[in-house]
C-alpha cells in the first residue's frame, strides 16, 4: 500500500464508521484526530448533519481551551468526511467499524452489505458490546476478517478498547486492529474467545449488580453506595453514576441480551433496573436515571 502517516499502520489509512451517534461520531473523531483518513457514514441525513455539526463543536472547544492547537484540528478535521451514501466510503475501507443499533438483524444485514462492497482486504469490525462477532461473520464471505473493537463511552476519553476475536479471526486481522487501537492513543486489550460481556463489562456487571442488591435490600442508599466506590476502591464514578452516565436503556438491554443467551436467571435485568427501563428513565440522556440533571 501507499505510505500513511506517522502513526498510522501500514495495514490501515482509510476507516469508515458506521452509524453517527454518540459512539458512531466519537469513534471517528478519535480515528481522524489520530491521522487516519476517517468517514463517518449514516442512513439519516440529520444524524450526520447532527454529529458534523457536533464533532466541529468538540473540535473547536479543543482549541479554546488550550488543549489541541489550531493546526492539529484543522488537520483532524481535514480527515473528516460525512455521508449517508454507503458505496464511495466502502469501496477504499481498509477498516468499518460499525456501531450501529445493537440490533443483530441490522448488524447482520450491514456486514452482509459491506461484504459485496469493500475490497477483500477490508477488516470488517463491530464495536458491539453485547454480540461476539461470531454473530456476524458468517454474514460475510470473509470470517477471518471479522472480529469486535469495543470503544467505551465516552470514546474520545476512555482508554481502553476490547478487541475480541471468534473462532476464525485470523492473526493478522488481531494484529492490525490491536495497532489501531495504539495510534488512536487507546490501550487496547485482547480476548482470545468469545464471552458474553467481554472483560470489562463483566467486571462492571458484577459491581453494578452488587451496587443494586444493597439498594434493593435497603442496605444504603443508592448516594452512600456510590460515595463508597469512590472513596474506598478509588473508581472516578458511583455504579449509580456510571449507569446514567452509560444509559439505563443501554445497561437493560445489554443484560436482557446475557439472559437471552444464557438463560441463566441469575442474568436477567434486575427489578430496579427493569422499573427504571419501563419508565423511560434511562439517565442523562432523558434528564432522570438513579438521579435527576437539569
Amino acid at each position: 500500500m501507499t505510505e500513511h502517516p506517522a502513526g498510522q499502520t501500514p495495514q490501515i489509512r482509510n476507516i469508515v464508521v458506521i452509524g453517527s451517534g454518540a459512539m458512531g461520531r466519537q469513534i471517528g473523531m478519535v480515528a481522524a484526530v489520530a491521522g487516519f483518513s476517517t468517514t463517518v457514514q449514516d442512513v439519516s441525513e440529520d444524524a450526520v448533519r447532527n454529529a458534523e455539526q457536533d464533532m466541529r463543536t468538540w473540535l473547536d472547544g479543543r482549541v479554546a481551551k488550550g488543549r489541541m492547537d489550531q493546526p492539529a484540528a484543522d488537520a483532524a478535521w481535514a480527515n473528516l468526511e460525512f455521508t449517508t451514501g454507503l458505496e464511495q466510503a466502502a469501496a477504499t475501507a481498509d477498516l468499518v467499524v460499525e456501531a450501529a443499533t445493537e440490533r443483530l438483524d441490522v448488524k447482520r444485514s450491514i456486514f452482509t452489505r459491506l461484504d459485496g462492497l469493500t475490497p477483500e482486504h477490508t477488516i470488517l469490525a463491530t464495536n458491539s458490546s453485547t454480540y461476539g462477532s461470531s454473530a456476524v461473520a458468517d454474514a460475510t464471505n470473509r470470517p477471518d476478517r471479522v472480529c469486535n473493537m469495543h470503544f467505551f463511552n465516552p470514546a474520545l476519553v476512555m482508554k481502553c478498547v476490547e478487541v475480541v476475536r471468534h473462532g476464525q479471526t485470523s492473526d493478522a486481522t488481531v494484529d492490525a486492529v490491536m495497532a489501531v487501537a495504539q495510534a488512536m492513543g487507546k490501550e487496547p486489550v485482547l480476548l482470545n474467545k468469545e464471552i458474553p460481556g467481554f472483560v470489562a463489562n463483566r467486571l462492571m456487571g458484577a459491581i453494578r449488580a452488587e451496587a443494586l442488591e444493597l439498594l434493593d435490600g435497603g442496605v444504603a442508599s443508592l448516594e452512600d453506595i456510590d460515595t463508597a466506590a469512590k472513596t474506598a476502591l478509588g473508581h472516578p464514578m458511583g455504579p449509580f453514576e456510571l449507569m446514567d452516565l452509560v444509559g439505563l436503556d443501554v445497561t437493560y438491554l445489554i443484560r436482557q441480551a446475557h439472559y437471552d443467551e444464557t438463560g441463566d436467571e441469575a442474568e436477567k435485568p434486575q427489578r430496579l433496573l427493569e422499573e427504571k427501563y419501563r419508565a423511560g428513565e434511562f439517565g442523562r440522556k432523558t434528564g432522570k436515571g438513579w438521579y435527576s440533571y437539569d
